[in-house]
């Protein structure tokens, strides 16, 4: 077992954590999750960041940046509500996990 299942989800709440914060592009989220350890390919993201901006938790908008064209995602409205709701689980699940015994 690799535990991509149970990564996926701690995955798209770091999109949604930096969509929050600023626009995103592809190579930049798949950078910055490199540096907390996961490594994720074009094929793995791109659909990841369709499905969410399909589920209204992200929308983008296509910039060119100099010859290329980036699409940029940000969180939306229902992105932020569901990060915050996220965020609570998250503290609720970290007390149970670490809690002394």
């Amino acid at each position: 077992m690799d535990g991509r299942e149970f990564y996926s989800s701690l995955i798209r709440l770091h999109i949604l954590h930096h969509a929050v914060q600023e626009p995103i592009f592809g190579l930049g989220i798949i950078e910055e999750l490199a540096r907390h350890g996961y490594k994720l390919s074009a094929g793995t993201l791109y659909p990841m960041l369709h499905d969410m901006e399909s589920k209204g938790y992200l929308s983008s908008v296509e910039e060119r940046a100099g010859r290329q064209l980036r699409k940029y995602y940000r969180a939306t409205p229902q992105g932020k509500v569901m990060l915050e709701e996220a965020k609570e689980k998250v503290k609720e699940l970290f007390g149970e996990l670490f809690e002394e015994e």
